[in-house]
């Protein structure tokens, strides 16, 4: 056999245990007001996993990705209402209510006054749930953080986890692993 070109270089995968399901206390590392390509706002909010088995997850995670396009998976994103009075408007002013409600519970004496830069450092929790993706004709589930609650909830195992999300709306298109496994490394998916 020849040596490879540049073997030097060559960084093997490194192991790393799946996050699963559950609730989980956290640690808002970063939020700001951010607009999706179709010029939409929403409020980005970074977090990490403050105790337990998981603690610091998502930035062990991000360590570990061998990409140079590295990107941060503890986020939860709140697209901000448009103020149009429509139904879903409503039901995007209610989500962002429960996300804040949980915050001033979570964390004594906080109040929300509408300074995304406040949140950093605050508690939270996060529950997590199964989420269908189809890849290059592949598919599988995979972990995901869905919503936050309050750190109550989780610490009293109150918290409901959430029904899985298929890619097709309402029935799985491939057969639901055991336990959630995923089927591929995540470096195999596009996100």
């Amino acid at each position: 056999m020849k040596p490879f070109k540049n073997w030097a270089d060559v960084k093997a995968p490194t192991e790393f245990n799946k996050l699963p399901m559950g609730g989980y206390l956290c640690r808002i590392m970063k939020a700001e007001v951010t607009q999706t390509r179709s010029g939409d706002e929403m409020l980005v909010v970074n977090f990490d996993i403050t105790d337990g088995e998981y603690k610091d997850y998502y930035a062990n995670e991000y360590r570990s990705q061998q990409s140079e396009d590295k990107r941060w998976k503890g986020v939860i994103r709140y697209f901000l209402p448009k103020e149009d009075g429509s139904e879903k408007d409503a039901w995007t002013k209610s989500r962002f209510k429960a996300f804040t409600d949980a915050l001033e519970e979570s964390n004594s004496g906080y109040i929300w006054e509408w300074k995304e830069e406040s949140l950093k450092g605050k508690k939270i929790g996060m529950v997590t749930r199964n989420e269908e993706w189809d890849y290059n004709g592949k598919t599988g589930f995979t972990v995901r953080p869905y919503n936050f609650v309050t750190t109550d909830k989780i610490v009293k195992g109150t918290y409901k986890l959430p029904k899985d999300k298929y890619l097709n709306g309402s029935a799985p298109t491939t057969q639901k692993p055991a336990e959630t496994e995923d089927l591929l490394l995540d470096s195999d998916l596009p996100f």
